[in-house]
């Protein structure tokens, strides 16, 4: 092909690239500024330089290079040269827009001459994702690429060789594109693209052109309006087809595979039709839940099977004895509800078709590619149930085999039983290393467990359950006592409504396995009760507590850390739903044990800290919930927890620290003022000295527990608080004032927003901002405590009154957290009450706060925050004797902010109800009827707060006549989403 650009720039532009990927970091800076120094004075002739470049490199990685590149340039916001100003960010356009008409159209010419003609599969895949990524932007910006359509079209029909690309190649690469840009086919006749489509699903010659062609069948489907998805029902059959072959032939070389690939790929490892069936049921899984109705003519077929995919391969393996009970190798192991063994005649071997031994290697990758697949077929299954509970549910069999698979895959753990055990009780579950047990394939079963559940129901999911689950708390293998206990941990939120009924059946299936051989199984109950009390919170402590008691608090002396440390976690959750009475017998029994916990006898170099940390916290809770009546054990307490405050410095000691400050804030609270005040002055000493240290940059937590544990200790202290106010104020105020750290996403950086840790992305006036939210939820917690104090202290804080008054005003209308807005209504009728208490209110102040929020009454879109607002201003109104107070001006003004607000959201609700009628399969009625609830709630404020004014008032009839717009969807029975 003729070059397009002079030989010295491409000359200079094979020297920057060569740059560009060298590891010296001084040398790619300085090529990336040459790069982009170029592009601002002439970006079309380096373009295309980098576009023909992208043909004429000598090798495979320069190639895919300058294809990458060129993606990644063409749409990010072109850069300015020195001299030009510097355009506001909304207003930069990218380098395609600066693009002339004839570079747009040589560079796609470039582009398809690379597709058409490159040999290598890897680098005509990254030519493929340049092609449909430029593809889209043009149709954004309605330049459609005829070219490409006419070119990808006649691609699906290559034979043989051409231009040294094999046919089954350009194919692939064909349905590839229409995969990446679905557009290229929305206005053509149905018929013909169903039977280009339907060509690849087919095709005989190569499996990757039947992947590739399932991608785009599943991005056209995912694309279609309502009219083309009628038209193309029957497009799913051929998907479907492309899995029964390969479930059927698993252990056969890869249907379909040869001259798919160029020689120089040759040395790429084989993949299997393991991998292949598992790439296949991923990527149809997104279309069960944008489009599951298209499923339902299938499930049955579907069902006839999936099961053989998501249930184990049963290989029993040696026999277990007394002196071995646990054997290893074999395979898998045997069923989770198969006992005794059937006959092992037919289990797989470890040797290959030819009879020779499998390497070690061999097996750990066949059985993770059958590992993988199950959890494939499963996310598969799980999806569709989420999607269309009610559509699953009538097939029979369907939830029973899911059930099953989940419960098999919850018992196979993957470790020897000896040295598995011991890593497991040395590891410290507080540090990060440790939650890589849940993406561990027993955890992965699990949470698609509880994911059946919630989408399923009581009635669908309970049955086929405990059909299993108290055989496999008797099993001998520890393995499935663990899977069984933690079973029901993850079906209880889903199922709780049902499980209620049972709930006296399952205590006593659970409360032996504290006394099990295994730990890991006793640290299964302790979660299993401690779930249970989260997601039946209330019943089941107050119908229990006793039997829950008898095996928690033992539990506290289990022998190993582990075990005892999660039996204090469990009784957290126990405590957050009991009632002061229930927990009081038990009290002396559970704090005793504690104790011992937090201040062992014996060597210190055995103290695990985590299980100190855990004492502490659940120390703090058992004093939150008893109240008063924990006042006998605070002279053991305290001291203690003074004592960590002196004492734990360091890196090591931050979490034990925090937690010691939150316990002495919560006891505090909990014995009140006569209790706490002897060592009051001591732990205020000791939080000042903590603040004023030198900051540790590494300790994230210490600000959030510092700001939280002096809250606690204004409550506990009352008015006598009032001193210390000259201590916490000027921090406090200056982290609630704190600006927003905003970043402004372009286009191009949209991909990588979403994965920027400790960032979230927001929209504002249509441009895309990263919010950082380690500062949002600072802020979000000062207000909180200001609260607090304003609340507790009342007229005494009076002097900080107009300083919190000038924070709090403007943050009523920060769009970027939601708790701040909230915290700043309710913290105004707090100020103005302190202000009319101490004589310190001025007329300026009341009549700025009044303007204040009326202003944002009249433009909020929130119908939540609607309801805070229009609640805290009539509180505010409260505070000056009624709407009597207000004057003509605020009258006004808010009678004519409820007339907007009013109309805006009778106009809504006509809206929605005229999509519902002409669109009723595009609309979700539940999603609405949750937003008509929250609208529900501020027109329930609103018709409050003008009843103040006037019992008969004439916009009451006018709230009443709004919410009779609504869909009222939420008065029907709760239990409704499990009939049918």
């Amino acid at each position: 092909m003729e070059s397009v650009v002079p030989p010295q720039i491409t000359a200079e532009l094979t020297q920057i690239l060569s740059n560009l990927v060298l590891g010296d970091n001084e040398i790619r800076a300085s090529a990336e500024k040459a790069v982009n120094e170029r592009l601002a004075h002439t970006p079309e002739l380096y373009l295309l330089a980098l576009s023909q470049f992208a043909i004429t490199a000598d090798t495979e990685v320069m190639r895919s290079f300058s294809l990458v590149l060129l993606r990644r340039l063409l749409f990010r916001p072109a850069p300015t040269a020195p001299s030009q100003p510097h355009p506001p960010p909304g207003a930069r356009l990218t380098l395609y827009d600066h693009l002339s008409h004839q570079t747009l159209g040589t560079l796609e010419r470039l582009l398809l001459f690379s597709l058409s003609h490159e040999t290598s599969s890897n680098v005509r895949r990254k030519s493929v994702d340049t092609i449909t990524d430029l593809a889209n932007q043009a149709m954004m910006r309605g330049r459609p690429w005829h070219a490409l359509q006419a070119q990808t079209f006649s691609m699906t029909h290559a034979q043989g060789a051409e231009a040294g690309v094999d046919g089954a190649g350009q194919r692939e690469s064909a349905y590839r594109i229409f995969a990446g840009c679905p557009n290229l086919v929305m206005d053509l006749q149905i018929d013909a693209v169903l039977g280009v489509f339907q060509r690849g699903l087919q095709d005989q010659e190569s499996i990757e052109v039947r992947h590739a062609a399932l991608l785009a069948a599943v991005a056209f489907l995912s694309a279609a309006d309502s009219t083309q998805l009628a038209q193309s029902i029957s497009l799913l059959s051929p998907m479907l087809d492309t899995l029964p072959p390969l479930a059927n032939a698993l252990s056969q070389p890869p249907l379909g595979s040869t001259n798919s690939t160029s020689s120089s790929d040759s040395s790429s490892p084989k993949t299997s039709n393991y991998h292949y069936l598992s790439t296949f049921l991923s990527t149809l899984t997104p279309l069960t839940s944008t489009h599951p109705i298209l499923f339902a003519p299938h499930l049955q077929s579907l069902l006839s099977f999936l099961p053989a995919l998501i249930l184990p391969p049963v290989d029993c393996g040696p026999t277990p004895t007394v002196g071995r009970p646990f054997p290893t190798g074999g395979g898998s192991r045997q069923g989770a509800f198969i006992f005794p063994p059937p006959d092992s005649s037919s289990s797989s071997s470890s040797a290959d078709e030819d009879g020779a031994p499998s390497s070690p290697i061999e097996e750990d990758e066949d059985k993770d590619e059958r590992s993988t697949l199950r959890l494939s077929a499963l996310e598969f299954m799980i999806s569709l149930s989420e999607a269309r509970p009610n559509m699953v549910r009538k097939v029979s069999g369907w939830t029973e085999i899911i059930v099953r698979a989940c419960l098999e895959g919850m018992g196979e753990f993957d470790e020897e039983e000896t040295s598995g055990l011991e890593a497991w009780l040395k590891e410290d579950p507080s540090v990060a290393s440790s939650s890589s047990e849940t993406d561990s394939a027993p955890s992965l079963y699990e949470q698609s467990l509880d994911r059946l559940a919630c989408a399923m129901g009581g009635r669908a999911i309970l049955p086929p359950a405990f059909q299993y689950i108290p055989s496999m708390m008797a099993s001998y293998d520890w393995r499935v006592r663990h899977a069984g206990l933690m079973a029901i941990a993850a079906i209880g939120e889903g199922t709780g409504k049902v499980m209620l009924k049972e709930l006296e059946k399952i205590v006593d299936l659970v409360a032996p396995m504290f006394s099990d051989s295994h730990p890991r199984v006793r640290y299964a109950a302790c979660q299993c009760i401690g779930q249970l009390c989260t997601d039946l919170e209330e019943v089941i402590q107050k119908r229990f507590h006793q039997k829950l008691f008898s095996v928690l608090i033992p539990a506290l002396e289990d022998p190993e850390p582990r075990v005892h440390a999660h039996a204090a976690s469990a009784l957290i959750n126990f405590c957050e739903g009991v009632e002061r009475d229930t927990l009081l017998p038990y009290l002396d029994p559970i704090v005793e044990r504690l104790l011992k916990l937090l201040n062992p006898a014996g060597d210190p170099a055995l103290v695990r800290r985590y299980v100190q940390e855990q004492a502490i916290t659940t120390l703090a809770m058992v004093a939150d919930a008893s109240e008063v009546t924990f006042a006998k054990h605070y002279p053991m307490i305290m001291p203690l927890l003074l004592n960590v405050l002196r004492n734990a410095d360091g890196p090591d000691y931050r979490k034990l620290r925090v937690k010691a400050m939150e316990c002495a804030g919560l006891i505090a609270i909990a014995v009140g003022t006569d209790v706490f005040r002897p060592d009051a002055k001591t732990l205020v000493e000791l939080l000042m000295h903590i603040q004023q240290s030198p900051p540790d940059p590494n300790d994230t937590q210490l600000g959030h527990y510092l700001i939280a544990t002096w809250a606690k200790v204004c409550q506990a202290m009352g008015p006598e608080f009032e001193p210390y106010l000259p201590i916490v104020m000027p921090s406090l105020l200056a982290t609630a004032g704190a600006k927003a750290d905003l970043s402004l996403y372009h286009e191009e950086d949209l991909e990588q927003a979403d994965e920027r840790e400790g960032w979230e992305t927001i929209v504002l006036d249509g441009q895309t901002y990263g919010v950082r939210t380690s500062i949002m939820d600072e802020k979000c917690q000062a207000f909180e405590t200001l609260v607090i104090y304003c609340s507790t202290l009342g007229a005494r804080f009076s002097p900080y009154l107009a300083q919190t008054l000038e924070v709090t005003l403007p943050c009523l209308r920060f769009y970027f957290h939601e708790g701040v807005r909230e915290s700043c209504a309710m913290l105004i009728p707090m100020l103005l009450s302190c202000g009319k208490q101490s004589n310190t209110l001025t007329n300026q102040m009341v009549s700025t706060t009044f303007l204040q929020l009326i202003n944002c009454i009249s433009a909020e879109h929130d119908s939540t925050f609607l309801a805070s607002l229009y609640k805290y201003f009539s509180e505010s109104l409260r505070v000056f004797g009624g709407p009597d107070a207000l004057s003509q001006q605020f009258h006004e003004g808010i009678i004519e902010a409820t007339k907007r607000q009013l109309q805006s959201l009778a106009d809504k609700r006509k809206a929605r109800a005229a999509r519902a009628a002409s669109h009723p399969g595009d609309f979700d009625r539940d999603e609405m009827g949750l937003v008509e609830e929250m609208e529900d709630f501020a027109l329930e404020d609103m018709g409050k707060m003008l009843a103040a004014f006037d019992p008969d008032h004439p916009l009451l009839v006018a709230v009443s006549g709004v919410r009779d717009l609504g869909f009222n969807t939420y008065d029907s029975d709760e239990d409704g989403e499990e009939e049918g």
